[in-house]
């Protein structure tokens, strides 16, 4: 595969070399969980019921993707600035110190996970009804625990040296699986949800077989060596800034899996689990729209994480300014095409009338003010980029933890506005955060840039 060129190319090439790959990589990552959703919500007789069931175990989930973020998105940018500044053995050794966090990671959750599966649904608001379906979905999405975090948190790495094309062929090989295991086990072996969560299992393990014959392989320059244990300890300093750095994405992940809790919880009591199964398509649509606009910002990640690291200010600023002229209409589109047809998006994953009543007005409400999502991501991509951990940690806490979450119980409970406040949590918080994030972005960034020069 053809290798993307950080240090010669053009910054708006480089920018779509790297982000086309990355948007067809992510858009059939998705396919892992929004392939599932939409065949269990035709299962006959019980699909509302189980698509709401396995919405429950969302927060363990998004758990995964955010220790997966925390090594892969907190150590890509490390590794491409020092690649920028030539030091390729330094890049290698954080690459090294991410892969072994990764796989020391996985094996604890998957651990912890099985043995805590049933008291964590409790918590997350399971009824002895929904249950049946949960944990066996659950338990058994677990086993693929390693298999998902080092696909995800190694692609990055591989997206660094310049080459988005393998990242994106591992989930297509992954994505392709699952799309036609999933009926095969769920209706033709009639397994049901444990059938989507074997099948998205299997596709995982075939991703992970393809990076691995990447990472442990010769044809990168920067790859995985199975260090000596006497040298392990050497990672230790490499870990911490892995660490340091991927908090954000963490706690953006870990942010999204509360917000998830306290939203099944309000919407169990105002609600009841049609609204549960509701939230489960509005989070699903939510996915697939954010998609296009993350492989932007995402593509755009590497190319000023080492163009700061080579210390060439104009093009960091151009990476910024392409990013953000591409993100805003794309935000404003989509959020004009939920308005117009938000019941062509439910209907992809239940097209039960009832529900289509409720959950129409949910989605308009979810999506309204869509625009400023682009703000907070491209403000949280160039601070991360940039290896800004505070102002990154502080936005992300800001926007779920301040905001969307007292926002969740406030709007219901006090303002007495029932599960309608539940929806009207985001775009609220989509406005004051990506204002607060973006502005803060250009005052603190664009004079240290101008300094740079």
């Amino acid at each position: 595969m053809r290798q993307v060129d950080f240090e010669n190319g053009k910054i708006a090439q480089n920018i779509a070399r790297t982000a086309f790959p990355m948007l067809v990589a992510q858009v059939l990552s998705l396919l892992y969980s929004i392939v599932d959703r939409i065949y269990i919500g035709r299962i006959p007789g019980e699909g509302t019921e189980a698509l709401g069931a396995v919405g429950l175990c969302f927060p363990v989930i998004i758990l995964i993707t955010g220790f997966t973020n925390m090594y892969g998105m907190g150590g890509s940018p490390l590794f491409a600035m020092e690649l920028g500044r030539g030091d390729k053995e330094k890049a290698e050794k954080i690459m090294n110190t991410s892969f072994r966090l990764l796989v020391v990671t996985a094996c604890v959750i998957m651990g912890i996970g099985e043995a805590f599966a049933e008291p964590l649904l409790r918590i997350f608001g399971a009824s002895d009804r929904a249950m049946g379906y949960s944990l066996v979905y659950l338990r058994i999405y677990l086993t693929g625990t390693l298999f998902s975090m080092v696909t995800t948190g190694m692609n990055p790495f591989i997206n660094a040296q310049g080459f988005p094309g393998i990242g994106m062929l591992s989930v297509v090989i992954g994505a392709v699986s699952n799309l036609i295991l999933d009926p095969l086990f769920i209706f033709a072996l009639k397994m049901g949800v444990s059938g989507a969560a074997v099948a998205t299992v299997i596709s995982q393990g075939l991703s992970v077989m393809l990076v691995s014959h990447y990472i442990f392989g010769k044809k990168l320059e920067q790859r995985i060596r199975m260090e000596k244990t006497r040298r392990i300890k050497d990672m230790f300093p490499f870990a911490r800034d892995i660490v340091s750095l991927g908090v954000a994405p963490f706690i953006m992940q870990c942010t999204n899996s509360l917000v998830q809790i306290a939203c099944n919880s309000v919407l169990m009591k105002f609600g009841g689990e049609i609204y549960v199964s509701i939230m489960t398509i509005v989070s699903s649509v939510r996915q697939i729209m954010d998609t296009p606009v993350l492989a932007v910002v995402e593509g755009a990640s590497p190319i000023i994480s080492y163009n700061y690291g080579a210390g060439k200010a104009g093009n960091v600023r151009k990476a910024m300014a392409i990013m953000m002229l591409v993100s805003l209409p794309y935000t404003l589109a989509v959020w004009l095409l939920v308005l117009w047809k938000a019941e062509m998006f439910i209907s992809i994953f239940n097209s039960d009338r009832m529900l289509l009543t409720y959950a129409v007005p949910a989605l308009h409400l979810y999506f309204f003010a869509y625009i400023f999502q682009s703000l907070q991501c491209g403000g949280q991509t160039v601070f991360k980029a940039l290896n800004k951990k505070k102002q990154a940690v502080f936005f992300s806490l800001f926007r779920k933890v301040v905001m969307v979450v007292p926002l969740t119980y406030l709007f219901p409970y006090v303002f007495g506005m029932g599960t309608n406040g539940v929806f009207m949590a985001e775009p609220v918080s989509n406005v004051v955060g990506g204002v607060a994030c973006f502005t803060t972005m250009l005052l603190t960034v664009l004079p240290e840039l101008k300094r740079m020069e």
